[in-house]
């Protein structure tokens, strides 16, 4: 039987991960991207037809439901669901492939659609069920969480005996001409930025308000920019498997006009996730926003400048203290002119396939629930060399 992947989800993720899938036809022989949307499915079929001349199947999907997900799943019989839908419908998709005996993988952790949270324990809560079905699920195959954790477990592997201390770096520098927009789903990126920030130091959880922290970083290949602390979901599951770890953080680039915009947008409660009622309908300030926004898929051909994202870490090796820096820097217009989407989409989409290549080609194979990190990071980091997203590090003054 011929591998056959069914990707579910196609907004500016999706389409990247069907794009590099195609690129890589010798794994992944048989593609169907399938969506609520069967037109925004047909576009990015036909946008690969005309780029390298592949044929992908395109289906629709109401991802909300196991017992459609279920009767597809079982119609085209994948190897491999690649979930690049809302993380909302994380907990549906993995259902449905616990109940079809499916391997599973997403880019990004569940998050309830009616509060403002992100975590791990529901999906890793489903460990058990996927060890009975006798599959895998790989949690977090994106950027950031995905390569990230990898760049963390790589540097525990190669550069230290136990690392202290990580902070994740964040940098989109890319420029998209409008007064505002977000460079992937704006219900989630706004949620995300406007809640309370997190760090974990010293064995316990610290919360700060938003924005509330800030340090200059000055990333390779862009410069000094403003890094704001925010809670991001990797941390979760690094502080499990990163040995020796005292602290983690998250560090996240805006523009002043860009945090403007959202603080306005919060102070008149366009950012809430409640329904309020408005002229006798009931509507979800946040989710009618996101429609006044511009699609990110559609941000690929205007934007420009680069993203740099990476990790510094520091810790010991030999009884020495060192700290290094591992990161990413990839330009938007080369992202666009490969596969006709901006960086954003481009550094999660391509690391999606990889993780999807990893376990179809059974480099990474077990039962259960894992995280990216909980495998061996050297062949990943190969692949990223070799699918558009090559990485440097550089040993800093401790």
């Amino acid at each position: 039987m011929k591998n056959r992947v069914l990707i579910i989800g196609a907004g500016g993720v999706g389409s990247v991960v069907a794009h590099k899938c195609a690129l890589n036809s010798e794994v992944f022989e048989d593609i169907i991207l399938a969506s609520r949307t069967i037109s925004k499915c047909d576009n990015i079929a036909q946008s690969i037809k005309d780029r390298f001349d592949i044929d992908i199947q395109t289906r629709t999907i109401d991802a909300d439901s196991v017992d459609d997900l279920i009767t597809l799943i079982n119609e085209l019989k994948p190897k491999l669901v690649l979930n690049v839908a809302l993380p909302y419908q994380d907990l549906t998709i993995m259902d449905a492939c616990i109940a079809t005996k499916v391997d599973y993988l997403d880019t990004a952790n569940y998050e309830h659609p009616d509060t403002a949270k992100f975590e791990y324990k529901e999906q890793w809560a489903r460990d058990k069920a996927f060890k009975d079905a006798g599959i895998m699920a790989l949690l977090g195959s994106g950027f950031d969480p995905g390569v990230t954790n990898l760049f963390c477990a790589y540097a525990q592997k190669h550069y230290f005996d136990k690392i202290e201390t990580i902070d994740i770096m964040d940098c989109n520098d890319g420029d998209h001409g409008y007064a505002f927009a977000t460079n992937f789903n704006p219900e989630i990126n706004l949620r995300e930025v406007s809640a309370n920030g997190r760090y974990w130091e010293n064995g316990k959880w610290c919360e700060t308000k938003p924005m509330e922290i800030m340090e200059v970083w000055n990333y390779p290949e862009v410069g000094e920019r403003d890094s704001y602390l925010l809670y991001h979901e990797e941390m979760e599951s690094l502080i499990k498997h990163i040995k020796g770890l005292k602290r983690i953080r998250f560090f996240m680039t805006f523009s002043k006009s860009y945090l403007t915009h959202m603080r306005c947008l919060e102070n008149v409660g366009m950012l809430g996730i409640k329904e309020v009622e408005h002229k006798g309908q009931k509507i979800v300030p946040m989710e009618f926003l996101a429609t006044l926004l511009p699609d990110p898929a559609s941000l690929g051909e205007r934007t420009t400048g680069k993203t740099n994202i990476g990790i510094i870490a520091t810790g010991i090796k030999d009884g020495v203290k060192k700290r290094i820096y591992i990161y990413q820097v990839k330009q938007h217009e080369d992202c666009y002119a490969e596969v006709g989407s901006q960086g954003v989409s481009y550094t999660t989409g391509v690391p999606a396939m990889i993780g999807a290549k990893m376990m179809i080609n059974g480099t990474w194979r077990d039962k259960g629930v894992f995280n990216i990190e909980e495998f061996d990071p050297d062949i990943f980091m190969e692949e990223l060399n070799k699918n558009g997203l090559p990485w440097s590090i550089k040993e800093l003054v401790v």
